[in-house]
């Protein structure tokens, strides 16, 4: 395994290049989204876990799938290289990928192994995140472990630079190279977001009460976009979250990340969900809630010499802030299908990273009623929903871009960014169990390293199961397996609360 962890580099050094062999058709520029992710601050690389039921077939099987899927998308088959006649500019150049340089497998000898399979998978991955992908070649890697953990018979990481795109259209990428197990000639099926108006009423309301009730929407939004713009440009200047145990340092970005996961049952969640009549993301950012405020609280308690029954008193300041930032992909969301047909049919789908920022402040306290996480989440959730921040926060970004330049934007986007305390999201995954290229999935574990901050929180669903993921900077969090069960303790006294009360409905 050491043979393939260097030293992770401080910063990409482009590969500058004067070759005209390829095809201007065949040239294209980077985004300055994708270029920003080069800069020294933002070298940030996705990473997808699989956990397979079954021992990865390594030596035909995944180039001979990875060859008519994945290398179809001009980004995976690309490098991205700096144009000096256009003083500088990147761009991408399509070349000829050799799939030995890209598939990783370490040899593991099971019998003499010093550690559990499980915190080996786990310290592979954490030496990974100490390792930048070779901008010589196509920015992706595939490693396959074939070592039968607690939770599944193999283990896979894709590992792949942000510049490629978005989370969201990574994963969903992914997702579009699996088949669903019962019907190998199907991609996965996702369970969009339904969407909810502002006044379930309004169908209802007719003439002078229906107009008055879309001005007053109208007003709503207005005024919340005015508030959030003025508090992100606020937090860009000089609006800092409090400093708490887990707030990142300067230079975290740097730093290698822990990647601790654990898989609960979605039918818990959905089960909250619909008494309190949510969504699953309105219940994960409850739980997310609850289980930091018992983190934190337990923090701020330690070296108290009450022989560990701190953790029973309320030890929290006041007035905490501590604001997550979520990202929004601010594209016309792409079907699975649709990715499918792009690699397999070579159709064209829009692709790339835009990107919006929303700032969501959460509320850390200990709660009598644990309800009340949820309540206030939902809120919360409520209020960004009815505000264009992401979209705002999207245009000063690009106008930065254009008027600074590369470097002054990195910048400003990096202040922003460690201004807050942590980085969260949850995505839906396939309804029914998907095959990896004949491979059958046990679970689906996102998470990303290089971000500024020192935690990331990500909610990733499959069939009935909900994975939580962290990725953590040791150094600011030096148990994360213990926040994760904190926030699997939440989701259980939430979901006792719920039953208790007779809220749910069969």
């Amino acid at each position: 395994m050491k043979s393939i962890i260097r030293q992770r580099k401080q910063s990409l050094k482009p590969i500058e290049t004067k070759d005209k062999s390829v095809e201007a058709s065949e040239e294209e520029p980077l985004s300055p989204s994708s270029r920003l992710f080069h800069e020294p601050n933002f070298n940030v690389h996705v990473l997808a876990i699989l956990g397979m039921k079954t021992r990865i077939s390594t030596e035909q099987a995944p180039r001979e799938h990875l060859a008519n899927t994945l290398l179809k998308h001009p980004r995976f088959s690309s490098l991205q290289v700096v144009d000096e006649e256009k003083g500088g500019e990147m761009k991408w150049v399509r070349t000829k990928v050799d799939l030995d340089q890209h598939i990783i497998v370490p040899q593991i000898d099971e019998q003499n192994l010093k550690e559990s399979p499980d915190k080996f998978v786990e310290n592979y991955i954490h030496n990974l995140s100490k390792t930048t992908l070779d901008k010589s070649k196509p920015m992706w890697d595939l490693h396959l472990l074939n070592i039968k953990t607690s939770d599944a018979e193999a283990v896979a990481i894709f590992r792949i630079h942000h510049s490629l795109g978005d989370g969201t259209s990574l994963i969903s990428l992914l997702l579009a190279c699996t088949r669903q197990t019962a019907d190998p000639n199907n991609v996965p099926t996702i369970h969009g977001n339904k969407k909810s108006l502002i006044d379930s009423s309004e169908h209802s309301n007719t003439g002078l009460r229906r107009y008055v009730t879309k001005i007053w929407s109208f007003m709503k939004l207005f005024w919340n976009t005015i508030v959030d713009v003025l508090m992100f440009m606020s937090t860009t200047m000089f609006l800092k979250d409090t400093n708490t145990p887990i707030k990142g340092r300067p230079g975290s970005e740097s730093n290698p990340r822990r990647f601790v996961y654990r898989t609960v049952s979605l039918d818990d969640i959905k089960l909250v969900k619909n008494a309190l009549n949510m969504t699953v993301t309105d219940v994960a950012l409850g739980v997310t809630q609850a289980g930091l405020s018992i983190y934190l609280n337990r923090r701020y308690g330690e070296g108290k010499k009450d022989g560990g029954e701190t953790e029973k008193n309320n030890n929290l300041p006041k007035n905490i802030r501590l604001r997550s930032t979520i990202l929004m992909n601010l594209r016309p969301a792409v079907g699975i299908q649709a990715l499918a047909d792009m690699m397999e049919k070579d159709t064209e789908a829009k692709w790339g990273n835009w990107i919006g920022f929303v700032l969501f402040p959460l509320k850390v306290a200990l709660r009598d009623d644990p309800l009340d996480y949820i309540r206030e989440a939902k809120a919360t959730i409520d209020r960004k929903k009815n505000s264009l921040e992401a979209f705002y926060t999207f245009s000063i970004s690009e106008l930065a871009l254009k008027i600074f330049g590369i470097k002054t934007s990195s910048s400003i986007s990096h202040r922003t960014i460690t201004n807050t305390t942590m980085c969260f999201s949850c995505l839906p995954g396939p309804q029914e169990e998907i095959c990896f290229y004949g491979h059958p999935l046990a679970y689906i574990a996102p998470g990303s390293y290089g971000q500024p901050h020192a935690l990331m929180i990500n909610c990733q669903s499959y069939v009935n199961k909900m994975t939580f993921v962290l990725s953590v900077d040791e150094s600011v969090i030096p148990d994360p397996h213990q926040l994760l069960d904190d926030l699997v303790q939440s989701l259980k006294l939430i979901k006792d609360a719920v039953i208790e009360r007779g809220l749910c409905h069969e």
